[in-house]
């Protein structure tokens, strides 16, 4: 085998690694995430542990992007919960525009440490959602923070962590391709 060929074949190796490389990253991006709580990524979970004696403080913040003619709040601003207790807010979302219109909810969790306590069992950020005109929806949202949470050092004096959303519209383009 000569050299320029072994270097031929060495580079076909490579271009390969990287394009496998490339389309996994969004995947394991999301997975480390996820496993670690980075940039205030919740967990998913079935069930709340149980509660513990010590409370926190939960902050709603609602957001809808410039281009969802959409008005979307919390019921409730905030609000005191034990840690390891199920709970449950809502959210409301109506559609000011003359059609019907589909959005999607992206999350985060503030501060950044307390992404991996915070898990939600159900949410409405895990679908779309479409409003007919003038509609309002209430959707619901069930959670808790884990009492690991205060075993970790980094994150065990948080006393308030705020849930974070913004609607975005769905781009319908993509899926009538």
């Amino acid at each position: 085998m000569t050299r320029q060929t072994r270097t031929a074949g060495l580079a076909v190796l490579f271009i390969c690694f990287m394009t496998g490389l490339a389309w996994a990253s969004v995947p394991l991006y999301r997975l480390f995430c996820a496993a670690t709580g980075l940039n205030g990524t919740t967990q998913r979970g079935l069930a709340a542990p149980g509660a513990v004696n010590h409370q926190v403080r939960i902050d709603f913040d609602a957001n809808v992007s410039p281009k969802l003619p959409w008005v979307f709040k919390p019921e409730n601003p905030h609000e005191l919960v034990d840690v390891g207790a199920r709970d449950m807010v809502f959210f409301t979302a109506t559609n000011r525009s003359a059609k019907p219109i589909t959005g999607t909810a992206t999350f985060n969790v503030t501060p950044a440490q307390a992404g991996k306590y915070f898990t939600k069992i159900q949410c409405f950020c895990f679908t779309q959602q479409t409003l007919k005109p003038g509609e309002t929806a209430r959707m619901p949202v069930i959670f808790f923070v884990d009492p690991k949470i205060l075993a970790d050092p980094d994150a065990a004096d948080i006393q308030t962590i705020t849930l974070s959303y913004t609607f975005y519209p769905v781009d319908s383009a993509k899926g009538a391709s």
